[in-house]
């Protein structure tokens, strides 16, 4: 289980993404804190895995607290500066959520932050840079902005894991039969997930002459 601090001067919202994170298979809130001093005490009395951190606490920036911290953190703030988003990732954020966000969106970084925190554990022996490789793809696999309008991030998913685990380019109809879906959903969901560049389309000949499209995923992850 991962054990999350959230740092939230709104208690409302703090209580929004602490549920939020609560959704995530294998993750636990342990605390939400209001200030950077709170912050610090629930941190020092929890050892939590992960900190999801505002920037606008009301005793310290959250860029400066987190620069004091031997944490893993993400930032969830509404600051949208070049010089605060870089200064959290100099001072060691994994990733940055800019608000407001969705539920999807956030589960999506969690999942891919659980992902890299079990292929690069804090304790064990050394890792080659193949691993660290692998490693920062999972961390940043998240990274991505909502399904289009009238899809689903799910659905979406299981597209792109179906591509991954098939071996090889696949078209819309091999998709639409293993997942259960109609094949122009299975099309649909192909074209954006090329659209984004998550995967690659090219043509298919068949013995009619007709070109069939099919599909490969762009830089899988194993």
């Amino acid at each position: 289980m991962i054990g999350v601090v959230v740092v939230e001067d709104d208690f409302r919202v703090a209580q929004v993404h602490a549920e939020f994170t609560e959704r995530v298979p294998g993750f636990r809130v342990l605390g939400t804190a209001r200030t950077a001093a709170q912050a610090r005490e629930l941190i020092d009395a929890h050892s939590p895995d992960l900190v999801l951190l505002d920037n606008y606490l009301p005793d310290c920036a959250g860029v400066a607290l987190l620069a004091e911290l031997d944490v893993d953190a993400i930032m969830l703030t509404a600051a949208t500066d070049p010089a605060t988003v870089r200064a959290a990732f100099a001072a060691g954020a994994l990733n940055y959520l800019v608000k407001p966000f969705t539920a999807e969106q956030l589960a999506d970084r969690l999942t891919a932050y659980a992902r890299y925190h079990s292929r690069l554990p804090v304790t064990g022996g050394a890792v080659d840079q193949e691993e660290i490789d692998r490693a920062v793809r999972l961390l940043h696999e998240g990274d991505r902005p909502a399904a289009p309008k009238g899809q689903s991030t799910l659905t979406s998913q299981l597209v792109l894991d179906a591509l991954r685990n098939g071996g090889g380019a696949r078209s819309a109809a091999e998709i639409a039969e293993e997942l259960g879906i109609a094949r122009a959903t299975a099309q649909r969901y192909l074209a954006a997930l090329a659209q984004d560049g998550r995967a690659v389309m090219t043509l298919r000949y068949g013995a009619s002459g007709r070109p069939e499209h099919q599909y490969e995923p762009i830089a899988a992850t194993r």
